[in-house]
């Protein structure tokens, strides 16, 4: 049926002049839909697991395990372009590798896998705070804590509160916070190392992070991702942040079936996630940005390591 000339010549009007209105050429609306995207991949509470779990018949016989893990890192990363790889802590204890290497080939292992940076859990001051500094140079990776004070300690100049990572066109701002040590950790293995509130330093240098115009602010967190009573956790960060997208939890060893979304105090999304313990999921998080870099959670999952056969 032909189209009415005069309704033809009208319709191409108004299409003509929502372009216009919006500043936007065919070409320019193409523009942009341009995105640039981001995989962040982590892990938390590896507990010295550099093996898979033994094939006895057990919930979890041969998951997990670093060959599996590095296997896997490689190729999402053979995949895609810009990829972050990190760690929300609790490092070290947990087998004999632990008690006999004091750390050392879990740190090697997460250099050859290539993190890019990782926060510490309690466990991780388990041999004390020289052995973990001594560590150290094996993990070839920033240790990223905003809360702790390490002056006058073995740990002093060792960590810093936050790093920036340039993949590709995006800025991604990284912090970490700590747990509260007092009960938690023997008094001699922390020593004089200071804490400070989490919300209080963990919104100081997001701040930080988004004045220097981050794309993305994400927080590795040895908090815990909720409590029964009023401790301070993930949840309780999420609500309480400004500038903070997503927090990479971990310490309660949950398994997340999907990333909590939390309002924060700007009335804007903090996303939470958590992958369980001893390196038996990785988890996965694609960040899609338009041209004006506004971010969105394209899809988030857990990835199974290992192959349970049991």
């Amino acid at each position: 049926m032909p189209i009415n000339r005069r309704k033809f010549i009208q319709q191409t009007s108004l299409a003509a002049g929502a372009l216009l209105a919006t500043g936007l050429l065919p070409q320019d609306a193409e523009a942009s839909s341009v995105t640039d995207r981001i995989t962040i991949l982590h892990t938390n509470d590896v507990h010295s697991r550099l093996e898979p779990f033994p094939q006895d018949g057990s919930k979890n016989a041969g998951l997990g395990g670093v060959a599996a893990r590095a296997a896997l890192i490689k190729d999402i990363r053979s995949q895609v372009k810009n990829v972050l790889l990190l760690d929300a802590g609790d490092i070290f204890q947990g087998t004999p590798y632990f008690n006999l290497y004091r750390g050392e080939p879990e740190m090697k292992a997460m250099a050859m896998m290539g993190y890019d940076a990782a926060t510490m859990g309690n466990h991780d001051f388990d041999a004390g705070m020289e052995n973990y500094a001594q560590q150290l140079q094996h993990g070839k990776f920033p240790v990223l804590l905003c809360n702790y004070d390490f002056a006058s300690t073995p740990m002093e100049g060792k960590t810093v509160p936050y790093k920036i990572f340039m993949k590709g066109n995006l800025k991604i701002g990284i912090l970490g916070v700590g747990i509260e040590l007092k009960g938690l950790v023997p008094d001699n293995l922390y020593g004089n190392t200071l804490y400070h509130n989490p919300i209080e330093y963990a919104n100081k240098y997001a701040d930080i992070l988004h004045k220097e115009g981050c794309d993305l602010i994400v927080c590795l967190s040895h908090l815990g991702d909720k409590y029964s009573d009023d401790k301070i956790s993930d949840e309780i960060l999420a609500k309480e942040c400004f500038d903070i997208d997503l927090i990479i939890g971990g310490h309660t060893h949950r398994f997340f079936e999907e990333p909590r979304k939390y309002f924060n105090r700007r009335g804007g999304h903090t996303i939470v996630n958590q992958v369980g313990w001893a390196g038996i999921q990785l988890g996965r998080l694609d960040y899609s940005f338009s041209r004006t870099k506004k971010k969105n959670l394209a899809e988030a999952h857990t990835v199974v390591i290992g192959k349970n056969t049991s």
